[in-house]
């Protein structure tokens, strides 16, 4: 699994989720999936490591104020197609206020997760962005490049919504979006990070608090997929309802990734 991580000198959690087997005897793809954090602080290398994957789209899942405040790096010449969000609703994203106001501990950071969780897959901007990346799946042949500010909790859902889709294992699904906790190294980097926040809020983040908020967890993935089934009957009905994926479209979508 850690063969999929590409390693950046300043771009996270940068990974290839295509290269898995399907339910149908097929398999997707590698090289035409790829997730990751925001490019706003990446070097000139790897902007030409970027390049060189010849990526087609890129879904941004940021809202405006995070693209404003970290504004994406491009490959010079780049020409793919950017899918972002107008919709904006002048407050600053969630996991921000978090971080300002709440109490940092495990139990908090959990509580903030899943409760994030529950309406990730519901929330207008991402209905939009995520109806609008599986037409782009289904129209395009080459690389597409899914990303949100730390690519793990918008970018995993997604990321999970397109393996269900294309037929991966749930067990395999699973594993992908955990990679995460490997690919950003949370273990080694916590210590650090907990400084960051403390001189950010001004109150001390423990070791664990910052596994909890900055890492990923089976409960977080397991309780967006119990709401979608909770409120459409399944997550193919989600798909279809909510995203306008028909049949032919995921036809189509398996056709190009899968062989």
């Amino acid at each position: 699994m850690t063969g999929r991580i590409h390693r950046f000198d300043a771009l996270d959690n940068f990974r290839d989720y295509g290269d898995y087997a399907t339910a149908a005897g097929r398999h997707i793809a590698p090289g035409r999936l790829f997730r990751s954090g925001h490019q706003a602080r990446v070097s000139e290398a790897d902007l030409d490591r970027l390049a060189a994957l010849g990526l087609a789209t890129v879904v941004d899942l940021r809202r405006p104020s995070e693209r404003r405040d970290q504004p994406s790096k491009r490959p010079p010449g780049f020409a793919g197609a950017v899918i972002e969000s107008a919709h904006d609703d002048g407050g600053e994203a969630p996991h921000i206020t978090f971080l300002r106001t709440a109490d940092l501990t495990p139990d908090s950071g959990r509580r903030f997760m899943t409760s994030t969780y529950r309406r990730l897959a519901f929330e207008p901007s991402h209905l939009d962005l995520f109806a609008r990346y599986f037409r782009a799946l289904g129209e395009t042949d080459g690389p597409v490049l899914i990303h949100c500010a730390a690519g793990k909790d918008r970018t995993g859902l997604l990321a999970a919504l397109t393996h269900h889709l294309l037929g991966v294992h749930h067990d395999d699904m699973v594993a992908d979006y955990l990679l995460t906790n490997t690919a950003v190294d949370l273990e080694r980097r916590a210590p650090g990070i907990a400084r960051q926040l403390e001189a950010m809020t001004g109150r001390a983040a423990s070791h664990d608090a910052v596994v909890a908020f900055l890492g990923v967890e089976p409960v977080y993935l397991d309780t967006a997929l119990a709401e979608i089934a909770a409120l459409h009957g399944s997550t193919d009905a989600y798909l279809a309802q909510a995203l306008g994926v028909d049949a032919a479209l995921r036809d189509r979508i398996g056709a190009r990734l899968t062989a």
